[in-house]
């Protein structure tokens, strides 16, 4: 992959960029989100049989976790369409209030310190930008990208994906906020944990490969990335 050639003003503010599912918190926010639209009726029943196979294969080991993350995007894009935003803002407010404090201790305690450091924080993922909003500013972020839906009359969505070009391409993403927020790729970090992650790790002064998905890890070893595992309570490198 090809590394993106950006312009960038003297003394920009140094800058750290983080995947959040599976990098920061210790799931997916999107599958947990859906998992509480089920629960609560807003989406019906029978929308857990669109991921429940792959969901199934990947406890198994049989199947690809991107498959069934592929699958659980399905089915919110599927049944989203004419729910109004009121009720997804509440869902996500009620999934985030339950659920922020399941983090990863590396991550955590890495935003604590480039915090503190100075560093302005870049959250970029696929989830609904909507519970984003409701997860990173917790933790510090000053920026955040995610999906974001497309919203019809009576502020109810339309189950279609704005700018899904952008939210796609990560290197892409972190291209626009550098520019934008007058940031610097010197001393840059970035942390993602699976191979839609290498576009924008590549674009860092340190790229940390965190629990790496088999691609990404093998990815990682050819370029000489850092890749850090954390396993109950034990992180190391490897």
């Amino acid at each position: 992959m090809a590394n993106v050639k950006i312009r960038v003003a003297s003394g920009g503010r140094k800058m750290a960029v983080f995947d959040v599912d599976g990098t920061i918190f210790r799931s997916s926010l999107l599958i947990s989100l859906v998992n509480h639209l089920v629960e609560t009726d807003v989406f019906p029943k029978n929308a857990e049989r669109v991921y429940e196979r792959a969901h199934t294969k990947w406890l198994d080991r049989e199947g690809d976790y991107e498959e069934y993350i592929q699958a659980v995007i399905e089915a919110f894009q599927k049944h989203l369409k004419g729910v109004h935003y009121g009720v997804l803002a509440d869902a996500a407010e009620e999934v985030v209030k339950h659920e922020y404090k399941r983090l990863y201790r590396y991550t955590r305690d890495l935003i604590t310190d480039l915090k503190q450091r100075g560093y302005f924080l870049l959250a970029v993922s696929h989830s609904p930008k909507t519970i984003l909003d409701k997860f990173c500013p917790r933790l510090g972020f000053n920026k955040v990208y995610g999906s974001i839906y497309e919203i019809g009359p009576q502020e109810c969505f339309t189950g279609e994906i704005t700018d899904a070009h952008l939210i796609y391409n990560k290197a892409n993403i972190l291209k626009r906020a550098v520019e934008k927020e007058n940031l610097t790729l010197k001393d840059s970090i970035g942390v993602g944990d699976t191979e839609s992650d290498i576009s924008f790790l590549e674009m860092v002064a340190e790229p940390i490969c965190f629990n790496p998905n088999q691609k990404l890890y093998r990815y990682a070893k050819r370029m000489g990335w850092k890749v850090v595992v954390e396993r109950k309570d034990v992180v190391y490198e490897m």
